[in-house]
């Protein structure tokens, strides 16, 4: 059972009307520039009332932090709405960094992008004889970036531990090439990133026989 519970954004009964700052009327959110402004100049929002961003803690906290530094420090530092790793806790784990496929496609054209992507089979299933084709695992690269990863994902055990190892090297600039240079720690499931080598649009089989 999954049981989805929405958040609310109560901005239409604290006087934003009264000052002119707009909200996004079909939710209540407001819209904001790249550095939380509002069309009102002089005020600014953070957190999950931002219209169209994401509804995370760590987002907030950092996008206040460095709106507080900018405002008062003389920093020119922005939050990175993109690159944050973030994942579901479902019993298999789904973690994710970066651009999904569909909007990647949509930012930079499908002629641009590779994405390399494969099944995996974690080592702890191989006892029980789990289904070795249950976990994945994908990347999006830009190929006119030197093939810079520009969206992580994986489906599996732990993802959110893999995800958040593999954020900062995304925000480092990671490319394929780093990937398939870096050596694997075997058997964990993050090693399934330093040995993709089957592109989506190659069409080949991606099950696994063996961990």
């Amino acid at each position: 059972v999954l049981l989805a519970i929405g958040r609310d954004a109560c901005t239409r009964n604290i006087g934003l009307q009264t000052i002119g700052v707009k909200i996004n009327e079909k939710n209540g959110k407001v819209p904001v520039n790249d550095e939380e402004q509002t069309n009102v100049p002089y005020v600014y929002a953070i957190g999950d009332i931002l219209d169209g961003k994401l509804e995370l803690t760590p987002v907030a906290i950092q996008a206040g932090r460095l709106l507080a530094q900018r405002l008062y420090g003389g920093s020119s530092r922005k939050c990175d709405y993109i690159n944050v790793p973030t994942t579901v806790f479902t019993p298999l784990e789904y973690g994710s960094c970066g651009f999904p496929e569909e909007r990647a496609i949509d930012e930079y054209g499908q002629q641009n992008l590779e994405v390399y992507h494969t099944l995996f089979w974690p080592l702890e299933w191989t006892v029980p004889g789990r289904d070795n084709n249950t976990c994945y695992a994908k990347i999006i690269c830009n190929k006119q970036d030197n093939n810079r990863v520009i969206g992580l994902h994986v489906l599996g055990p732990n993802a959110g531990e893999v995800t958040q190892g593999f954020a900062a090297a995304i925000k480092c600039g990671l490319t394929k090439e780093l990937l398939d240079e870096t050596i694997g720690i075997h058997p964990t499931c993050a090693e399934v990133f330093t040995t993709m080598d089957i592109t989506k649009s190659s069409g080949q089989d991606i099950t696994q026989k063996g961990c």
